[in-house]
């Protein structure tokens, strides 16, 4: 049955037993942070070195996103009349806006890049309840497609992890790297196959944080970031000056911001088949919206604009605790950690290669999701292979070999070269033509 916004009613969600304790949810909502903080602060790293940002710029630039992750975490997980999906899920800087801001920042200044940010997130708010009546184009073949390809398109991103992260460092590849990712992985696998109860419910903290001791044994952890950073930075508006609209620019993040907004619609659904609820018209518009507020608040404190982590859903279904109330610590551990810089700069001495070794089981749970949900749909009938077959094959292809469309223009290849939305794209189109509208909703 659908909530109206007058209405609205908290989400039910599955809950391990016995009910978990303050403590508990707090180590899972640390676990959450962990998952999600690499791929959040590089988007910031890259975005700042690009344009020459000061140590001191960078330095706000890293905290102020970590803060706002925590507010835009905040925005999607509360239900309110007119926003908050209600679902368990983290907040990240969109990695697809990197490359169009670097060149808008870098070619029209700062100040428009965001202006840009605030006006693509006005635009997600107003168009969020249109958005959401698609729905019927995403039926199980359809959202079973697009979240194997969020699992398995990052893949690649995992072992670069492994590998040190910097494909053109010498160090790429150290034998080091590669024992305390596969370690990495071995601990958590091991301990989700023969642990039991709230231990095999961290083990992805646990994970992280053994090898993170292994390799401080093997010189590979600086606590230099620690001793650097300040001890208390106040988010402050409009820091990098006020912003300017440029229609070239902002029409630009219009369309990063459509591809996440597609991106997050498979993740919208993908958590909904692991708490077990229907994803309505009303929660799609909800979700829609507060990424919308959240963008609009990251253009106001400088930030970036924010989607729906997919990396999370992996740390979900390994827990297998799908209550929000992890997530609400982990919000507040975000808030906190961009106020007190000195102590957000502890999660960054987690070396890369072994977040890599965690990120690997995690997406590689994320596309078996998506396969688990492929398995509603009759593939008795060749069209629905042909479907399945091509968005998949043209989301990894596109991923795995972006320079296949270096020739065409910036905007259709920053489309094409994103993974997931031609998977999306593929897999609607396709299954309009094949199936028709879905209308059993």
């Amino acid at each position: 049955m659908k909530t109206t916004e007058s209405s609205y009613t908290e989400v039910p969600v599955t809950e391990i037993k016995p009910q978990l304790t303050e403590g508990k949810a707090a180590i899972l909502g640390f676990q959450h942070l962990l998952a999600m903080y690499s791929g959040d602060v590089i988007v910031p790293l890259l975005i700042g070195g690009f344009l020459h940002f000061t140590a001191a710029q960078m330095t706000y630039l890293v905290s102020v996103d970590i803060f706002m992750c925590g507010i835009a975490t905040l925005l999607q997980i509360k239900r309110t009349p007119l926003t908050g999906i209600g679902l368990p899920v983290v907040l990240g800087c969109a990695v697809q806006a990197v490359q169009p801001l670097q060149q808008i920042g870098g070619t029209l200044g700062v100040t428009a890049m965001y202006g840009a940010i605030i006006a693509s997130g006005v635009f997600v708010f107003l168009v969020g309840g249109l958005f959401s009546k698609i729905k019927g184009l995403f039926p199980p073949i359809v959202t079973g497609s697009i979240i194997t390809v969020i699992g398995f398109t990052l893949i690649p991103v995992a072992f670069q992890d492994i590998g040190g992260g910097d494909v053109a460092a010498k160090s790429f590849g150290d034998p080091r790297n590669l024992l305390v990712g596969l370690i990495t992985v071995l601990i958590i696998v091991g301990i989700n196959v023969w642990a039991r109860g709230f231990f095999r419910s961290i083990a992805i903290l646990i994970g992280i944080l053994i090898g993170t001791i292994l390799a401080s044994f093997m010189g590979m952890v600086s606590l230099s970031p620690i001793a650097e950073a300040s001890w208390f930075r106040i988010p402050q508006p409009f820091y990098f000056g006020v912003p300017t609209f440029n229609l070239s620019a902002i029409l630009t993040m219009i369309m990063v911001t459509l591809t996440t907004m597609i991106e997050s619609t498979g993740v919208f659904f993908a958590l909904g088949d692991l708490v077990g609820k229907e994803i309505t018209q009303d929660d799609l518009k909800r979700g829609y919206r507060s990424e919308g507020i959240a963008a609009i608040l990251g253009g106001i404190f400088n930030t970036f604009p924010y989607s729906t982590f997919s990396e999370n859903v992996g740390v979900l279904q390994l827990s297998g605790v799908k209550s929000r109330k992890p997530l609400y610590y982990a919000a507040g551990f975000l808030i906190v950690l961009g106020l007190l810089p000195k102590a957000g700069a502890t999660a960054t001495i987690v070396p890369t290669s072994v977040l890599g070794g965690a990120m690997l089981v995690m997406f590689g749970i994320v596309g078996v999701q998506g396969v688990r949900i492929l398995q509603q749909v009759n593939f008795n009938q060749t069209k629905n292979i042909l479907i399945v077959s091509l968005s998949v094959g043209m989301g990894l292809g596109s991923t795995i070999y972006p320079q296949l469309y270096q020739a065409l223009p910036a905007t259709i290849k920053m489309l094409l070269t994103n993974g997931i939305v031609i998977a999306s794209i593929t897999a609607v189109v396709l299954n309009l033509l094949f199936n028709g509208y879905y209308r059993d909703m």
